[in-house]
């Protein structure tokens, strides 16, 4: 006489449940990818062409410092993959520390072949902290809002000597025999904080990120970066962008985001902001 498992039946019916599950959300996920890929990839193009860019409606020159009433936030991986994060329309700008030191470095023009491309407002060059021969400066300070003191605070960088070069080495050697006066420090770029003098500064830097869910359904993410007179309320200038990623993470792009399209776009992406706003408020001439 034969007998029936009862645990077989019980198995058999949560694997249809588990494989009937997985069907649906693969369904869920394949008509998700397919909302950002055709609306998505239309909307984005419909707002590149309509609304998104930079506005500059009043330049001001020789601005030695601003306040910067917002400081881009560190973010991971979990970040850079979320659709709803708010950040992710300047997904590859520089953050903390690394952003102010956009405001504060050199920009140096681009190098095609031997040939160095001019900076202007179409073509943009790269922000480094090194000085050296034929960059342009940016601004000589920033302030900046501590959120635990809720204090003001003035941050200037410069390069310090923080070592010595090994004089057994033989680079170095050989740079001493043609130089006797060669200079032997070693220097790193680094950032002074103290507590900021008088009265705020006249221009400040602001952004504001957007989470509009029907158009995060479809893969695009916004931001606003407005540079203002403080003193009057004033909108000098303003960015708008727009990033659009047409997928969503996947083993062979974990974080769609840094690799979303973007407009208006630029060969430089972590200094961002500061190429905007230096087109507005003008960094003051090396003394």
């Amino acid at each position: 006489m034969k007998t029936t498992n009862p645990i077989r039946p019980l198995l058999v019916c949560l694997l249809g449940a588990l494989i009937a599950t997985q069907t649906f959300a693969d369904s869920a996920q394949r008509e998700a990818t397919k909302l950002r890929m055709t609306e998505g990839k239309a909307l984005f193009e419909e707002k590149c062409k309509t609304v998104a860019g930079e506005k500059v409606y009043k330049t001001v020159p020789e601005v030695e410092g601003l306040l910067l009433m917002k400081i881009r936030p560190p973010h991971d991986e979990r970040q850079q993959s979320d659709l709803m994060w708010p950040g992710a329309a300047f997904a590859r700008e520089a953050t903390v520390n690394g952003y102010i030191d956009t405001f504060l470095a050199y920009e140096y023009p681009t190098v095609v072949g031997d040939k160095p491309i001019p900076i202007a407002a179409n073509s943009r060059g790269y922000i480094n902290t090194q000085r050296r021969p034929g960059g342009l400066p940016g601004y000589r300070w920033v302030e900046v809002l501590d959120e635990n003191d809720g204090k003001r605070y003035r941050v200037t960088g410069s390069q310090k000597a923080v070592g010595k070069k090994d004089t057994s080495a033989y680079n170095v050697q050989l740079a001493l025999k043609k130089d006797p006066d060669y200079d032997l420090n070693v220097y790193q770029w680094s950032l002074d904080k103290s507590p900021a003098p008088g009265a705020s500064p006249r221009y400040g830097v602001t952004f504001e990120d957007h989470v509009i869910p029907e158009e995060r359904k479809r893969g695009l993410a916004s931001s606003t970066v407005k540079v203002l007179d403080l003193k009057t309320g004033e909108v000098l200038g303003e960015m708008l962008r727009y990033a659009w990623s047409p997928g969503a993470p996947s083993p062979a792009n974990p974080t769609p985001w840094l690799t979303a399209y973007r407009c208006p776009n630029r060969m430089w992406t972590g200094a961002d902001t500061r190429q905007f706003v230096d087109q507005v408020l003008i960094p003051a001439k090396e003394q």
